[in-house]
């Protein structure tokens, strides 16, 4: 039995489900909105300590400049600058040249590119893979019947890509050790003797110390 007070609530006050619906929706709106506020902001800690932590890691010298030690016992020049990329890899150039005519190798002129990735703990360190290119104008003495023609010396202009190993160390100031070689093949070689027997396989290998800045 209906009483007389709540027939007169529900004809004064009465239902209108649109409102309801909308009420409802605006209540489930704000949720969401509260939710994807929680979630942002959530995402901008997480990103801002991603990034703090990602500089702490990349933040050091990325520049490096060395000697080939073992080049220079042999009377050659041979000077490397390296630039890291980030963290584990890095880019660099080699350019050698005869200090002595009569060194004890016979690269007269050597320019090598190279890409490197390192396995290392600290930045650019440790345990290294590289790709490189080779290009070397080297000078040998041969003695080679041509016909009329005499040849004394052989002038060779080789280019070649390989692979090489090594490992690279760091002191506190930023003083570098290396040790390092690799193995290529010629792709093309050019000499001023016809049919030259001048070797496929090529190599390089290095006894550094440098600096990073």
């Amino acid at each position: 039995m209906k009483s007389s007070l709540t027939t007169s609530l529900r004809e004064q006050t009465p239902i209108n489900k649109k409102t309801i619906q909308y009420m409802t929706a605006k209540k489930s709106n704000f949720i969401y909105m509260k939710k994807t506020i929680i979630v942002f902001a959530f995402s901008l800690l997480c990103l801002k300590g991603f990034g703090q932590k990602e500089n702490e890691t990349s933040d050091f010298k990325k520049n490096e400049v060395k000697i080939n030690a073992l080049y220079l016992v042999l009377g050659a020049f041979d000077a490397t600058y390296e630039r890291a990329i980030n963290d584990e890899s890095s880019v660099g150039t080699s350019i050698t040249f005869l200090l002595d005519k009569e060194a004890d190798v016979n690269t007269a002129f050597a320019i090598s590119p190279y890409y490197r990735f390192y396995f290392g703990k600290k930045p650019v360190a440790g345990f290294y893979m590289e790709g490189f290119g080779l290009y070397q104008s080297i000078n040998r003495e041969v003695y080679y019947y041509q016909g009329n023609n005499f040849y004394s010396e052989e002038k060779v202009k080789a280019f070649a890509l390989g692979i090489a190993l090594g490992g690279k160390w760091y002191t506190k100031r930023d003083v570098m050790f290396e040790i390092g070689g690799g193995i290529g093949r010629n792709l093309s070689i050019n000499s001023n003797i016809p049919n030259t027997d001048y070797s496929r396989i090529t190599g390089k290998i290095a006894i550094s110390v440098g600096y990073r800045f």
